[in-house]
């Protein structure tokens, strides 16, 4: 720790709340726990997100439309369960808005047909990137973590999230561009959030093995797995079984988005730390350091 904050800082940059949590979310208990620096951007309040709350469904899009300060309040209890204290919205709370989604015939996601004048999808990717820019410039971060370039399962959220905070980390290095947003930062490691396919296949037919069908509904264990990365692409894991509970806090602050008995506390429930207290990364910036279990960096700072 140094007068000016912690020595060691993180950056992750999310679409929607609640994708921190389901992502990262031990990671940054962990890290938090531990004294390092870790701050959030969020890049929507999630106005165009599902509503698994009944009573709160009047909230939604095509009715209230008021789901973003809903699921702004979700993110605040979300963060105070994992000890993270510094997280803002992209260009301030409702700069831009959540585009939506729908799922392509082939099981991944695509943008909506119809699409909001202010959806994130639609924002000019320099003007989105200086914002980061400016975050960057103050927190001087040594870590980025966001998504690949599909966005893990083809998000337009998730995607352009993804393009702003590649474009964002090279603007904030150059020494000329716009010192108007802060002293330029080169950023030493950046990391696509990822999840192993073999720690997914084995929870799977875990879940399947005890007689459970229902618990995402289709996927088979031994057939193709959406949303994971083979093993052989991932740099680094994050062992944080002991905030997992802070993690599965963290999840069921989500409410409007996460039920306690959906998927991902079934998932708990049936493989508890082993799928959610791991978490894993690819490195696509930045010298891989010291390898330790699996092969694999075990630490995000490690090398620097």
């Amino acid at each position: 720790m140094t007068e000016q904050g912690p020595e060691q800082r993180l950056l992750l940059v999310h679409a929607h709340p609640d994708d921190e949590s389901i992502m990262q979310g031990a990671t940054m208990a962990k890290y938090a726990a531990e004294g390092r620096g870790v701050t959030l951007v969020t890049c929507t309040a999630g106005e165009m997100g599902e509503i698994l709350v009944p009573e709160l469904e009047h909230l939604a899009a095509d009715k209230d439309d008021l789901l973003g300060e809903q699921r702004r309040g979700e993110l605040d209890d979300a963060m105070a369960a994992l000890g993270v204290t510094d997280f803002r919205f992209l260009g301030g709370f409702g700069t831009y808005r959540d585009s939506g989604m729908q799922w392509h015939d082939d099981g991944h996601a695509i943008a909506a047909d119809d699409i909001h004048e202010n959806a994130f999808w639609r924002a000019d990717l320099t003007e989105a990137a200086d914002h980061l820019v400016r975050v960057i410039r103050e927190v001087r971060p040594q870590v980025l973590v966001t998504y690949d370039e599909f966005g893990n399962y083809g998000h337009p959220d998730h995607i352009q999230a993804h393009r702003v905070a590649m474009y964002a980390s090279l603007l904030a290095g150059a020494e000329s561009y716009k010192r108007e947003l802060g002293e330029a930062w080169e950023i030493a490691k950046i990391y696509w959030g990822a999840m192993s396919e073999s720690r997914m296949r084995a929870s799977l037919r875990a879940i399947r093995d005890a007689g459970d069908e229902t618990t995402f509904e289709g996927m088979d264990p031994d057939g193709p797995l959406p949303f994971t990365t083979p093993d052989d692409q991932l740099s680094a894991l994050v062992v944080g079984d002991d905030y997992v509970g802070r993690k599965m806090a963290a999840l069921a602050a989500h409410r409007t988005q996460i039920t306690l008995d959906g998927p991902f506390f079934a998932l708990s429930n049936n493989q508890g730390n082993s799928v959610w207290g791991t978490e894993f990364f690819r490195l696509v910036k930045g010298r891989q350091g010291p390898l330790g279990a699996e092969g694999l960096e075990t630490d995000l700072f490690a090398g620097l």
